[in-house]
């Protein structure tokens, strides 16, 4: 009897540990940018739910477009730090959760999630 209650216990456990659910390593929300396409167009980029941890180079402003993005806009649930070269390299700047934001001055390249 009690091999069967400890079995039933360590089943009961296992199915625990596998159904609950983890933290999701996503910003969610919405993080917006504006840029002027290679053809000279404005433009606006969006990254929906993106990864933390990762960095990110923004479309449409790669190395191949000399015109960085600008006026870069939090509106995700996590402190987002842009740059201002591709890679998460050259200068930093962060922007709060849900209201971070800057100017067209704040030119940008790449962002990462924490």
């Amino acid at each position: 009897m009690r091999l069967r209650s400890a079995l039933a216990a360590a089943l009961g456990a296992g199915v625990l540990i596998i159904t609950t659910p983890t933290s999701a390593s996503a910003a969610t929300g919405q993080f917006r940018y504006d840029y002027l396409t290679v053809e000279g167009y404005e433009a606006s980029g969006f990254l929906n739910n993106p990864p933390s941890g990762q960095c990110l180079n923004l479309p449409g402003v790669d190395d191949d477009n000399p015109q960085p993005a600008h006026s870069p806009k939090n509106r995700t649930d996590a402190w987002a730090t842009v740059f201002t070269n591709t890679n998460c390299e050259g200068d930093s700047f962060p922007l709060r959760p849900y209201t971070g934001g800057a100017s067209e001055r704040l030119k940008v390249r790449s962002v990462v999630f924490n």
